[in-house]
């Protein structure tokens, strides 16, 4: 055959082989636009719905009364924006019982564009959850290729209620954001999962450090990555095969640890920076043995769950139980737990998702669960942002498996997630108007708690702070009725019953709390008001020694001293006019005069003299007038 014939015959061969190809080409690279196509509908989908449920928040005000002033409203190194005095403050702050810089140059930002306007710091903690939300549910369809799946974890998570604390509260953005550095991280281990590689490992350990550098919660992220090892990306030599869209090379159990070191030492880091940072903020300061920090653990992996599945009775804050925790609810929580561990561990090979989701469940609760207990909380909801995602996997992918194979229609699995979702929505649009004011969330708080001693006090202070004195003034009775021996509640109670008139009982409430108070310095101003009331009581002798006190804590405190000056000058005139003798009305001169009130002062050593004619003070006091 000829160069010629040749040439044409594979020049033939070559159009056959393209005709057959190019068509399959076609339909594959169309299947992937669809695909992407999709991905992007749904993203959108999941990012209006996240934001409209949300933006009612806009509207709603700092919670003046539990952190966001310190995190906001009184922090001038956040409020100065994003200077390099700032940066190095949040470098080094451990402020609040974290070591957390990102989320003070985050809240910086936000005071730099917004200045004080709550609306723009609350627009960027509903943004942060509506990318958490979209970055959900491209990780698990990248993962699993399970769309639909993805699409209602992802879902849930946006609209579960326990999510609204971590996304209406200013002073929890570490939490949102904390969990957007989380997700990142986690993708970029799974482009290092495809492919492994130096640079691929550098992006997850730069991305973890920005994630602690958030919020410390995010220490769990090795144990969630080996988890992720298991199920979905099928990583571990001889556990399963590896995911039809990861795939990369399977690797044995101890070198998938070994392989986690680097992240494990920033975790040692922020563990150690953490336990430093509460001990200095004294944080750690509720003492209790380990039997009942254990006791309310197991009872508050329970309680999630349970809130998890019915949200009614949300509060900002649930008190610790402290020892008061039944041994029979331990117990049957602790039953509930292990029941669905065993079951878990059944079904792990059939069912390999169940023991990822609830590992991941179990795991990423273990820093806030209260084996080291930091703060006075028994649990809270902000807890539950991560950790519930195990649960929102185990859920979804059980029931569209229970569905298959019940050959449940596409139709009826639609509704049944529909009617979920909405379920929780309700919900959630509920508990977000519980936050357009202080006093509203912790009124929700005492109603939906018992024995709540911090809403009661934080109670009485927005009703105080919002010009309804009266009104707090039950709040702070069962506050003193729960801590009695405690300053402040008695200090508050005080304060209140002032503002609303009640004298005697505010004086009795002052003179109980300040033998119980250990801070003097806490002292100049309970000193001060507790003068003011004795005086307006004319009891000036002891508003005497209570501004004497005041000023001797706080010598440039003004109004104490102009206080002072008045209830001496009130009690020597009421001495005149009940025991009129020259040494009183020579006292009286003394006081008129100090006053610059030379012409009462004068009139008062005249009368002096006059009952008293031989009193050598009052003469000389009238000779310096002349």
């Amino acid at each position: 055959m000829s160069p010629k014939t040749r040439s044409r015959s594979a020049r033939r061969e070559a159009a056959r082989e393209a005709a057959r190809t190019e068509p399959r080409q076609e339909i594959h690279d169309g299947v992937i636009a669809w695909a992407a196509q999709r991905n992007w509908v749904i993203c959108l989908l999941l990012a209006v719905g996240t934001f409209a449920l949300y933006s009612p928040v806009l509207g709603h005000p700092f919670i003046f009364n539990y952190d966001d002033d310190g995190y906001v409203l009184e922090n001038q190194h956040v409020q100065a924006g994003l200077t390099w005095a700032t940066i190095k403050w949040a470098i080094t702050s451990t402020e609040y019982s974290n070591w957390h810089p990102v989320t003070w140059l985050s809240h910086a930002l936000d005071c730099q564009l917004y200045g004080l306007n709550p609306w723009g710091h609350h627009f960027t903690s509903v943004l942060v959850h509506v990318l958490n939300v979209v970055l959900l549910f491209l990780l698990l369809q990248r993962a699993t290729g399970a769309t639909g799946r993805s699409f209602v974890v992802a879902a849930l998570f946006a609209v579960h209620p326990l999510n609204v604390e971590s996304v209406a509260w200013i002073a929890e953005h570490k939490s949102v954001l904390c969990t957007l550095f989380f997700f990142l991280s986690i993708g970029a281990y799974g482009w290092y999962a495809r492919k492994p590689g130096v640079g691929r490992y550098l992006l997850i350990v730069v991305l973890f450090a920005l994630a602690l550098a958030a919020k410390p919660m995010a220490i769990t992220l090795p144990f969630a990555l080996l988890l992720l090892d298991y199920w979905p990306l099928g990583r571990i030599q001889g556990w399963g095969e590896p995911s039809e869209d990861e795939q990369g090379p399977q690797r044995s159990f101890l070198w998938l640890i070994a392989e986690k070191l680097p992240l494990l030492v920033l975790c040692a880091g922020s563990a150690w920076v953490t336990v430093y940072a509460s001990q200095q903020y004294g944080s750690m300061r509720l003492k209790l043995p380990l039997g009942a920090r254990i006791g309310n653990a197991i009872c508050a992996y329970a309680m999630y769950l349970w809130k998890g599945v019915w949200p009614a009775k949300l509060a900002v804050f649930y008190p610790h139980p402290g020892m008061g925790l039944a041994g029979w609810k331990i117990g049957l929580a602790a039953l509930f737990l292990m029941a669905i561990t065993a079951m878990v561990w059944i079904r792990r090979k059939a069912q390999p998702y169940l023991a990822t989701g609830w590992l991941w469940y179990l795991g990423i609760m273990v820093p806030a669960v209260g084996i080291v207990q930091v703060g006075e909380q028994g649990m809270a909801d902000r807890y539950a942002y991560i950790p519930l995602i195990g649960i929102f996997v185990m859920c979804v992918w059980g029931f569209a498996d229970w569905a298959e194979s019940g050959e449940l229609t596409p139709k009826s699995r639609a509704w049944a997630a529909a009617i979920v979702i909405l379920f929780f929505t309700a919900f959630t649009g509920d508990q977000i108007r519980y936050w357009k004011s202080a006093a509203d969330l912790w009124q929700h708080a005492v109603n939906v708690t018992k024995d709540n001693f911090t809403a009661d006090q934080n109670l009485g202070a927005a009703m105080i702070m919002s010009d309804r004195a009266a009104e707090a003034i039950p709040a702070l009775q069962d506050g003193v009725r729960l801590r009695p021996q405690d300053a402040s509640a008695h200090l508050n109670l005080a304060g209140a019953y002032a503002l609303s008139g009640h004298r005697q009982e505010a004086i009795q409430q002052y003179e109980t709390a300040i033998p119980l108070t250990t801070d003097r310095q806490r002292l100049a101003g309970p000193y001060d008001t507790l003068g003011r009331l004795y005086e307006q009581t004319g009891n000036y002798q002891k508003a005497i020694v209570s501004y004497a006190q005041s000023l001797s804590i706080d010598p440039s405190r003004a109004s104490a001293r102009e206080r002072l000056a008045h209830a001496e000058l009130s009690a020597a005139i009421r001495e005149v006019a009940e025991k009129p003798s020259g040494s009183a009305y020579l006292r009286l001169g003394l006081l008129m005069q100090r006053q610059g009130r030379t012409d009462d002062a004068r009139s008062a050593y005249q009368q002096a003299l006059k009952l008293d004619p031989g009193l050598t003070g009052a003469k000389q006091a009238l000779d310096s007038l002349k």
